[in-house]
């Protein structure tokens, strides 16, 4: 995987804008790198990981931990990756076929099981609905693969990888399957080996079709599921793989052969078949993204880089396009789009493209969202406030005063990286508040100078589980999994978990204490990038950390898995710390002034704001979801099988919704739609509301204060009113949060008197 700096073509020309006649020339690339030295001395190296890299070869740029791909290197190497909307696993031995292949597939709707019904809600949704894994509709494998074969994988990237079987090891015969997400078709690329197509649900019926004139033999497939398949076999040589049915389990081919076998789910006859003889062929092996923003319009392009048929004859690919992608496509890609669709597991129907290259375009960055509350409902110009009304500005000192005298020093010298970084940010929010929103720098400066004693223990790297950096997967992890040997400690940030959910708390700090004292940036850019760099690398020439490790370009957000093994692959459950992540880098690249960092983060946004919309936070009539479960509103844990309302850490409804609020920032307004949130708020939370299952008034403990700083988004006078009462109870303030940046916050958005 390349990120290169955008060049000028004609999708760019078709996307230029002008302005009073002048062209515009203020492009900023968005993947430059952030830094390529090696971490600072005082953070330790060690090459001992916990977890084994299994059977992966050795490669010079690191290797991403987050990725879709990453089951076929963890645990067992028994659990499916899903590239969308496909999935594959290695069947070592299992299903009716015994097969050591690759399985190959594809869940439709009807297929999907759903959870208990939630009754208090309205609707009664489903908690959760999962797709079935396992089923091994065509297997992609040999005559020699048996208890021996071996699965490695190698070439390693942010959007792709290569699995290999191989008959056992150091074998030099293999299948080769490119693994790229969206890929059209399944390939495997055979070296001397006897092809063996097999299926656990049993062939029906198989046809042979005419051999194309570019030298490709077809075979219609047809299940005992009633599901149609298409088969493709590139020979390297010509030789006809003679592949014939030899029981309703499998067809085999001839010995020692070369060449691509590419298998593909057909819903839509005809016609789905012409689209796919169009593409037959050619396959992805890895992506190539470019970025750029101007003004508020920012444009993101996947280049894939394919293999096999070369010359006149050559087609274009076929991928699938997620609804967000389709959404974003810019004209010439939209052109591209075809009638096949196929259901994804969890991200809705996925719609099939004929191009080697596509164009996304996000027209609304927020370039001009700050630190201070911002509303994304209002015109540019208006949108941040800056000045607050006297009496809110008296109610939120009085507060401060009592919060400002808090011990911030104890309260961030945690064992953990996650709630020591909460704890910065909500005091750096608190100071900003007073100095900014309140007018009280002198005020402000005894609280900063505190926050900045608190932060230099962990940029020191002296707090209770200093960082390490790991050279086996490359990357900034806590240390507290090696002292203590809990795989978990700190929600398992030494094994890659969360990783940008927690540096966003450091990086939030950073970027106020900068704003606050520029002076303060020189002894600090350093560590600070270095987390930047751990969780969101922009850039191959930084060889100490893999590129872009917990954001995926192709999905549109995070996965928050690190180095688990799990049946349903990788997963996020807060998607609003996700926002919060590229928030805290836009606002850190402003105040170091690394424009490509902060147009990264603007981008990131922005993309965000779609895919929560489309795939975390559900409106009334939300299509990429079954309509059994939109009525939860929020997914919950989102995996990429499935779908589960409901968190790591317990079922309460304020934590189910709460953990998609937080922290709430100027980044909320975006990310949050007034409309779900309205409807979030009335059929859940709504204390007015008799049906309302769980009222925000009767929630216990800091969970109360997210739900009513959530509320100022749409209601921001009862948000203020309840943040500003005689008898609040500091209880009600979780330990990311403050009460006086919740009513700072409040009265921003209009709320105060």
């Amino acid at each position: 995987m390349l990120v290169t700096s955008p060049k000028i073509n004609s999708t760019r020309q078709y996307l230029g804008r002008r302005v009073g006649g002048q062209a515009m020339i203020d492009q900023t690339e968005v993947f430059r790198p952030v830094a390529t030295t090696p971490p600072p001395r005082h953070i330790p190296f060690r090459g001992d990981h916990p977890a084994p890299r299994l059977n992966i070869a050795p490669q010079s740029s690191p290797l991403s931990t987050n990725k879709f791909y990453a089951n076929f290197f963890l645990g067992s190497q028994g659990q499916g990756v899903w590239t969308h909307p496909y999935s594959l696993t290695w069947s070592k031995g299992t299903g009716n076929a015994r097969s050591w292949g690759m399985a190959v597939s594809h869940v439709d709707p009807i297929q999907r099981v759903f959870g208990p019904r939630v009754d208090d809600i309205p609707g009664s949704p489903a908690r959760y609905y999962i797709n079935p894994v396992a089923i091994q509709s065509i297997i992609i494998s040999a005559a020699e693969l048996g208890n021996s074969t071996i699965l490695t994988t190698d070439s390693l990237q942010a959007f792709s990888a290569n699995a290999n079987l191989l008959p056992k090891a150091g074998s030099s015969s293999k299948i080769t399957f490119p693994l790229v997400q969206g890929m059209g078709l399944v390939t495997g690329v055979y070296t001397g080996l006897q092809p063996v197509i097999q299926s656990s649900v049993f062939f029906r019926s198989v046809s042979f079709g005419a051999r194309s004139p570019a030298g490709i033999f077809k075979y219609q497939i047809t299940l005992e599921d009633n599901k149609s398949w298409l088969l493709y076999a590139t020979p390297r040589n010509g030789q006809d793989p003679q592949l014939s049915l030899v029981s309703n389990t499998e067809l085999r081919g001839v010995m020692n052969w070369y060449g691509i076998i590419q298998v593909a789910k057909n819903p839509a006859g005809s016609s789905g078949e012409y689209i796919y003889d169009t593409a037959a062929g050619v396959y992805p092996t890895a992506m190539d993204l470019t970025a750029s923003t101007f003004s508020h319009t920012g444009t993101y392009e996947f280049r894939w880089r394919k293999a096999g048929l070369t010359g006149a004859s050559e087609p274009q690919l076929l991928m699938f396009a997620l609804p967000h992608h389709v959404e974003s496509f810019a004209g010439p890609t939209s052109f591209s789009t075809t009638p096949l669709r196929l259901q994804t597991t969890t991200k809705g129907i996925a719609t099939a493209v004929l191009a080697d290259t596509w164009t996304l375009v996000e027209a609304n960055l927020p370039v001009d969202m700050g630190f201070a509350p911002w509303n994304g409902s209002l015109p540019r110009g208006s949108r941040s406030t800056r000045k607050l009304s006297p009496t809110a500005v008296y109610i939120i000192n009085k507060v401060a005063e009592s919060e400002m005298k808090q011990n911030m020093g104890k309260q961030t010298d945690l064992d953990s990286m996650y709630f020591s970084g909460k704890a910065l940010s909500k005091f750096a929010a608190l100071v900003y508040a007073v100095h900014h929103l309140c007018d009280e720098p002198d005020f402000a400066r005894l609280g900063l100078s505190q926050l900045k004693v608190a932060f230099a223990k962990f940029s020191a790297n002296q707090q209770q589980y200093p960082l390490v950096y790991d050279t086996a997967w490359r990357g900034l992890v806590s240390s507290g999994a090696y002292i203590t040997g809990d795989a978990g400690q700190d929600f398992g940030n030494t094994y890659y978990n969360d990783h940008h959910f927690h540096y966003a708390y450091f990086i939030h700090a950073a970027a106020i204490i900068g704003h606050l004292d520029p002076q303060w940036l020189q002894s600090n850019k350093e560590w600070v990038n270095l987390l930047v760099r751990d969780a969101a690398n922009p850039s191959p020439s930084d060889q100490y950390f893999p590129f872009s490790r917990a954001f995926d370009w192709y999905h549109g957000h995070s996965w928050a898995k690190g180095l688990f093994e799990s049946a349903d692959s990788k997963d996020e459950e807060s998607s609003s710390e996700d926002a919060f992540f590229a928030y805290a880098i836009k606002m850190w690249g402003r105040v170091t002034g690394d424009r490509s960092m902060e147009a990264r983060g603007n981008l990131m946004l922005s993309v965000l704001a779609r895919t929560l919309r489309s795939y975390f936070l559900m409106q009334d009539g939300n299509r990429n979801h079954p309509a059994e479960f939109v009525g939860n509103k929020v997914t919950g844990i989102l995996f990429e099988n499935k779908v589960d309302a409901t968190t790591y850490f317990g079922t309460n409804r304020e934590y189910i919704h709460g953990v998609h609020m937080l922290p709430i920032l100027p980044y909320s307004s975006l990310t949050r739609p007034a409309a779900f949130v309205t409807q979030e708020w009335s059929r859940i939370f709504d204390p007015s509301n008799p049906a309302a299952p769980n009222p925000a008034s009767k929630v216990q403990g800091g969970w109360k204060g997210i739900l009513y700083a959530n509320l100022a988004l749409i209601d921001p006078r009862q948000s203020w009113e309840f943040f500003a009462r005689e008898d609040f109870d500091p209880g009600w303030i979780d330990g990311g949060a403050s009460r006086t940046w919740y009513l700072a916050w409040a009265a921003g958005l209009g709320g105060a008197p």
